[in-house]
């Protein structure tokens, strides 16, 4: 029937959006926090995919229980390289910022080709999460219905911790005036830190959950960068609501747009993007003022 169809589109959209907001969530974060551009943030992603399909496919773990990892180590290594490399360039422009991050993201793309090889890595998820289930005649993969209630109790949790946090108070205060936040006692450069740390972990977390929907090889972080920084140029930074409806809408179209006028590709997405820039310049959440 075709109004189940399109509820099962819709529900395969809210998924991929859900995936794409995990994804895009550190680059939001440290760019309408920490006003830090971060090209780069696709490798973290990467990272992560590589951890769960190494885990998975040589050393046997099951699937759930490789994605704290996939979320510890990518966090392990953003704290690194923003203690070494990004925390010299803060104060640098955003040009400088765009240039350095490319260059990461293809030094990571060729030590994953030449530590990993070329060729694409696959996982094979648990029976439980296999197949379709029908609720009211309405066919939703059970892998979707995963990542929409995982990706969704991130958002929240997410939202609690920056909004209702001392840590999410003492971020914002940072943000607004770090030397003011310094004379109150504020370890500036932590949270920072730790703010970058948690930003890549999460976008690790997205990578090993989107294997099964995007697949993985060393052109990952190529891959899904586009996607993210959409989601982030139209949903301004502003906020996480912003980006969030964004990458509803795009996932939403994008699958929409794959099944019902699959010969356009990525055109209806650009399209989206530019008439959404059209409209809402400034995001669809304008900061405040």
């Amino acid at each position: 029937m075709p109004g189940n169809t399109m509820l099962t589109i819709l529900i395969d959209g809210i998924a991929y959006g859900m995936l794409l907001f995990v994804m895009a969530l550190g680059l939001a974060v440290t760019l309408g926090l920490m006003n830090f551009v971060n090209l780069a943030h696709g490798a973290f992603a990467m990272i992560g995919g590589y951890v769960t399909a190494l885990a998975m496919n040589r050393l046997g773990v099951p699937f759930l229980l490789t994605l704290p990892f996939a979320f510890l180590i990518p966090a392990l290594v953003g704290l690194v390289a923003e203690r070494t490399l990004y925390v010299r360039m803060y104060r640098r422009s955003h040009l400088d910022h765009v240039l350095f991050s490319i260059a990461l993201v293809f030094m990571s793309i060729a030590g994953a080709d030449w530590l990993l090889g070329s060729s694409q890595m696959l996982i094979t998820l648990p029976p439980w999460l296999q197949g379709r289930f029908e609720v009211l005649g309405v066919g939703i993969g059970r892998y979707r219905a995963f990542l929409i209630v995982v990706c969704a109790a991130l958002v929240i949790v997410l939202q609690m911790v920056l909004a209702g946090t001392r840590f999410g108070a003492r971020l914002r205060a940072s943000v607004d005036d770090q030397r003011a936040a310094r004379g109150l006692g504020i370890n500036v450069n932590r949270i920072f830190a730790l703010t970058f740390a948690t930003g890549s972990g999460l976008a690790g977390l997205g990578g090993a959950l989107g294997i099964e929907i995007m697949g993985l090889d060393p052109t990952f972080p190529l891959k899904i960068l586009v996607y993210v920084l959409i989601v982030v140029t139209i949903g301004g930074t502003a906020s996480l609501t912003g980006p969030f409806l964004a990458a509803l809408i795009i996932g939403t179209a994008d699958v929409a747009g794959k099944y019902y006028v699959p010969e356009l590709g990525a055109f209806l997405i650009y399209l989206l993007m530019i008439v959404l820039l059209i409209l809402r310049p400034q995001g669809l959440i304008a900061p405040a003022r």
